[in-house]
């Protein structure tokens, strides 16, 4: 058995790249655009990382709303038209892809992550119950999937990750259990029909069992490393009945909560002084802090866990730097746990 290490995406831009400059570079310097992705997925690949997902530097829900609302991409409202559902990360990091393939000789390994259909839905009506737009907008995530799939030449998708962090979280969500699994069922079709693991990468599990009864979905994602009590509400069992595995956090995220820890400790602010920052590598998510955890899930789950990375995206992270450093680490806590742990049980 081999857990992958994998990561949700988003990552810090490069310094003095503020707010809103993704969707200003993708209109107005495409090769710029590029290369800053092909040096993050660069760097999410020196980290150690197995499954890296395309960097994300766009607001989730923009991404695809811009495409799945713009009346000359769509077969009709909020369908959107097949040859318009790309992803252009993907393509833009696929220069790096290439390369990746002329040295190892194989495709390189990508995790492809879609905002959901209920994030995308919430964001445009709210608290509302139109079930058909809702479908419809599932509908347009399966051809998001489908078609960066069938036309990427150089990646190779080997999970697809339905984010939606509002379920078991937002007030707003008022559909019914059937049109929820409904909708993740045709978002995660295509991607199924390809035996590619899909995953929902969820901010709190209380709606796992939900997930778990959804055709399309085989892998409930949890944020355990801030929150070890999350994997207290998953039933092993439930996973075992429904074939059902976990992606499970086991390095924090939550660089703000981290940082408030050291600016009590030092009576600082310790943004302005990054080599107490530094901290959150050296003192605080160390590979075995991250090595104990996944040690404390697998104890609890064994097989039923088949990913591990980061809780979240590093997107908030001060530097890159940092941001590959966590990466590394974790990179150190996976391999410690394999040898350490799993290969012993193994023998």
């Amino acid at each position: 058995m081999q857990i992958l290490f994998d990561d949700i995406g988003s990552y810090p831009p490069p310094e003095g790249l503020g707010e809103g400059w993704a969707e200003e570079t993708i209109e107005n310097d495409w090769k710029r655009f590029a290369k800053i992705l092909q040096e993050v997925m660069l760097q999410k690949i020196r980290a150690g990382v197995d499954l890296p997902t395309y960097p994300q530097f766009q607001e989730m829900t923009h991404q695809f709303l811009k495409v799945i609302k713009d009346p000359l991409k769509v077969d009709e409202p909020y369908l959107v038209r097949d040859r318009d559902a790309r992803i252009v990360e993907v393509y833009a990091i696929e220069p790096f892809a290439r390369e990746y393939r002329e040295k190892h000789g194989v495709r390189m390994p990508l995790r492809l992550c879609v905002t959901g259909p209920l994030e995308l839905y919430l964001k445009e009506f709210g608290a509302t119950e139109y079930v058909d737009l809702y479908h419809l907008i599932a509908r347009s995530i399966n051809r998001f999937i489908r078609e960066t799939m069938r036309t990427v030449r150089y990646s190779e998708v080997k999970v697809v990750s339905i984010d939606e962090p509002s379920l078991g979280i937002s007030p707003q969500v008022i559909f019914d259990e059937d049109s929820i699994i409904k909708a993740l069922s045709i978002s995660g079709e295509s991607a199924k029909s390809h035996n590619l693991d899909v995953e929902i990468h969820l901010h709190s599990p209380l709606h796992y069992r939900l997930a778990s009864q959804t055709e399309s979905i085989n892998v409930i994602g949890v944020e355990s490393a801030a929150n070890p009590s999350y994997l207290d509400l998953i039933d092993k069992n439930v996973l075992e009945e429904t074939d059902s595995f976990l992606r499970i956090g086991i390095a924090r995220t939550d660089i703000f909560t981290l940082t408030a820890a050291l600016n009590e400790k030092y009576k600082t602010n310790v943004w302005k002084e990054p080599s107490r920052m530094k901290e959150v590598i050296t003192e605080m998510e160390t590979p075995d802090v991250i090595e104990k955890r996944l040690l404390k899930a697998y104890n609890s789950f064994g097989e039923r866990i088949r990913y591990a990375g980061p809780d979240c995206g590093l997107g908030a992270w001060p530097t890159q730097e940092m941001a590959e450093l966590l990466l590394r680490n974790t990179r150190i806590g996976i391999d410690r746990f394999q040898k350490d742990h799993l290969t012993k049980a193994e023998a």
